[in-house]
C-alpha cells in the first residue's frame, strides 16, 4: 500500500506505508503524523470498524469515510451528540456540569447556538476584517524584525488568533498569553508539555466534573466570572457583553452556559486556527511553486485563488480528528449493524482525504475545486460557529505574510502534539528570503 504524506505534507516512515496497522486509540500514534496509512487501509477495507479503548471505555465504532461521515452529522435524530462528542463517558451529574453547545441535539441545541451566533455571523466577521489585517500586519513586521529564522507557530501562527480572540472578547491585551496556554491545556490535554495533568499518564478522576478534564478548565471559569461581573457593571461593545445580554425574547444565557461556551470559545477558538495556520505555511513551503502563485495572487488581488487556497489549507491541515456521536437507536452504517447506546466516533480528517471524495486526496493544491471538506463540519446542525472568522484570519494572514517574502524553507523538524484528538504541529521552524 502507498500512502500520502501527513497533514502537513511530508511523507514520513510511519504514513509511508511501513506500517499500516497504528492503533488509532493511542494518543502517541499521532505525535509523527495523522496515521494516513492506517485510514486508507480502513477506508478501503474496513470503514465502519470496532475499536476497543484502553482505558476502560466500551469501545466504539469508527467512522472514516466522507459520505458515512455526512450520514451520521445530519442524522441527528439517530446519532446524538448529548451523551458527549469525546470518547469520554461520564456520569449523567459530571457531564451537566461540564457540557458546552456542541454537546446538545435539537432544539436545545438551536435555542444555545441562537444565544451566542450573532458575533459570529459572516456579517459581523466582514465587519472585523480591518482589524484583523491590522493585527495580522503588525504581527508579520514582529517576525520580520527577528530575521531570518524563527518558529512560525510561537511567532505568528499563536499571535494573530490569541490577539484576535482578546480584541473580540474585550479583554486586555496583557491577559493573551495566559488565555492561550489555558486553552492548550485543554485542547492538549493528551501532551504532558500541555498540561500537568496529561489524560492517560495522570489521574484526572478529581477533575471529571469540569471540561477536559482540567484544572485550566477551572481558572477560566473564575476568569469569566469576573469578566461577567465587569461587564454587567458596565457593558461595552465585545463578545462576552453580548453573550450576557438577553435577546428581544427575553432569553439569556445560564451562568454555567456562559462559563462553558467561555471556556470553549478560549480553546477551539485560538488552538485550532494556530494549528490550521501553521499546517497551511508548511505545506506551502514545501510547495514553493505554488507558494510563488499564491504570493502574486495576494499582490495581484486575485481573492479568488486565495479563497481556494484557504479551503485547501482547511482540508489539507484537519485540525479536530473526531467527534464522537452516540446511537439513539439499533441502525447501520454501510450495511455494518450498530446497536442502540453504541459510540460511533466521526473521523474528520480520514474523511477528507478520502479519495472517493478528493481526486487525489495526498496531492495539496490550491485550486482544488471542488473543495467540499469538512474541517468545520458540513451540512449539520453541528456546523462549526467560528467557521467564517477562522477563514477571515487565515486569508488575511496570507494576504499580509505573502508579499512580504520571496521563500520560506523549513529549518528543522516540525513537532506534533500528542493527542488522538487534535491534530497539531507545535513547533515549526522556518527560514524566510523577506523581500
Amino acid at each position: 500500500m502507498s500512502a500520502g504524506p501527513d497533514a502537513g505534507g511530508i511523507v514520513t516512515d510511519r504514513d509511508a506505508g511501513l506500517n499500516d496497522n497504528a492503533d488509532i486509540v493511542d494518543p502517541d500514534s499521532y505525535v509523527n503524523g495523522f496515521p494516513h496509512a492506517t485510514f486508507r487501509r480502513l477506508r478501503d477495507n474496513e470503514p465502519v470498524s470496532w475499536w476497543e479503548e484502553h482505558d476502560g471505555g466500551k469501545g466504539f465504532w469508527a467512522v472514516t469515510r466522507y459520505d458515512d461521515l455526512l450520514h451520521v452529522s445530519r442524522n441527528v435524530d439517530l446519532f446524538s451528540s448529548a451523551q458527549g462528542i469525546t470518547l469520554e463517558e461520564m456520569d449523567p451529574d459530571d457531564f451537566a456540569a461540564r457540557r458546552n453547545m456542541l454537546e446538545y441535539d435539537p432544539p436545545e441545541h438551536t435555542r444555545y447556538r441562537r444565544l451566542v451566533s450573532k458575533p459570529f455571523s459572516r456579517r459581523e466577521v466582514y465587519a472585523y476584517e480591518d482589524g484583523i489585517r491590522l493585527l495580522a500586519r503588525a504581527v508579520v513586521e514582529e517576525a520580520r524584525e527577528l530575521g531570518e529564522r524563527f518558529d512560525y507557530v510561537d511567532r505568528v501562527a499563536k499571535q494573530l488568533p490569541m490577539r484576535m480572540l482578546g480584541r473580540l472578547l474585550g479583554v486586555p491585551d496583557a491577559d493573551g498569553d495566559w488565555l492561550v496556554e489555558r486553552g492548550d491545556a485543554l485542547l492538549g490535554n493528551f501532551d504532558p508539555e500541555m498540561t500537568a495533568h496529561p489524560l492517560g499518564l495522570t489521574d484526572t478522576d478529581e477533575f471529571k466534573h469540569i471540561p477536559f478534564r482540567s484544572p485550566a478548565a477551572l481558572e477560566l471559569y473564575r476568569y469569566a466570572e469576573q469578566q461577567a461581573e465587569q461587564r454587567r457593571a458596565h457593558p461595552t461593545d465585545d463578545v462576552i457583553s453580548r453573550l450576557l445580554a438577553p435577546t428581544i425574547d427575553g432569553e439569556a444565557l445560564t451562568e454555567l452556559e456562559f462559563k462553558n461556551f467561555f471556556v470553549l470559545m478560549v480553546s477551539a477558538g485560538n488552538d485550532t486556527s494556530r494549528y490550521t495556520m501553521t499546517a497551511g505555511l508548511k505545506a506551502l513551503a514545501e510547495h514553493p511553486e505554488q507558494l510563488a502563485e499564491l504570493r502574486d495572487a495576494c499582490i495581484a488581488g486575485n481573492s479568488a485563488l486565495v479563497d481556494s487556497a484557504v479551503e485547501e489549507v482547511l482540508r489539507w491541515g484537519t485540525v479536530t480528528m473526531h467527534f464522537r456521536r452516540t446511537a439513539t437507536q439499533d441502525t447501520e452504517i454501510s450495511g455494518q449493524k450498530i446497536k442502540r447506546g453504541d459510540k460511533v466516533v466521526i473521523w474528520f480528517t480520514s474523511a477528507d482525504f478520502d479519495e472517493r471524495q478528493f481526486p487525489e486526496p495526498f496531492r495539496f493544491d490550491i485550486h482544488r475545486t471542488p473543495n467540499e471538506h469538512v474541517a468545520f463540519g458540513r451540512m449539520s446542525p453541528h456546523l462549526c460557529l467560528g467557521a467564517q472568522l477562522a477563514r477571515m484570519e487565515i486569508k488575511v494572514l496570507l494576504e499580509e505574510l505573502l508579499p512580504r517574502v520571496s521563500a520560506v524553507q523549513l529549518d528543522g523538524p516540525n513537532e506534533r502534539l500528542r493527542s488522538n484528538f487534535i491534530c497539531g504541529i507545535k513547533r515549526l521552524p522556518i527560514r524566510v528570503s523577506w523581500n
